[in-house]
């Protein structure tokens, strides 16, 4: 007997299916081809720029794989690393000019991908999961 996935298991196969629908969308676009890894850099690049550090943090990565996605991106044209204001040592990791305009294409590609998501499970149900996705869950249990 087959147990029922986990809450977890769920959310991350769903996240996997938002994925494969940007990075087909992406190539079909024309875009540079890019990994999952960096479709999830993307996710969490502030649009003033982030360091690497809290950008793996963020990710739940390795600093290491962080810069490999960052330098790979960077070899694409679509992001740069640029002085840190605030710190002297620190470098912050900014899309560029072309990493903004995918940006604003994998931006499009992902409310296609939720609205074709509506039409296939409801559209209260979708509105059901963002809701309960954008409520305070506060610290995660120890």
């Amino acid at each position: 007997m087959q147990q029922e996935p986990t809450l977890a298991q769920s959310l991350g196969e769903a996240r996997r299916w938002f994925d494969e629908a940007l990075i087909a969308g992406l190539a079909r676009a024309g875009a540079a081809p890019v990994s999952g890894t960096q479709v999830g850099l993307f996710a969490v690049l502030d649009a003033g720029g982030t360091t690497v550090s809290e950008l793996a943090r963020r990710m739940g990565v390795t600093r290491q794989t962080a810069h490999q996605a960052v330098q790979a991106l960077t070899r694409l044209g679509l992001l740069e690393q640029v002085p840190d204001p605030s710190s002297g040592r620190q470098r912050l990791v900014r899309r560029t000019a072309e990493g903004e305009r995918t940006h604003r294409t994998a931006v499009g590609i992902l409310r296609r991908a939720e609205a074709a998501l509506a039409r296939r499970i409801g559209r209260e149900p979708v509105r059901a999961l963002r809701a309960a996705l954008h409520a305070d869950w506060d610290r995660p249990p120890s």
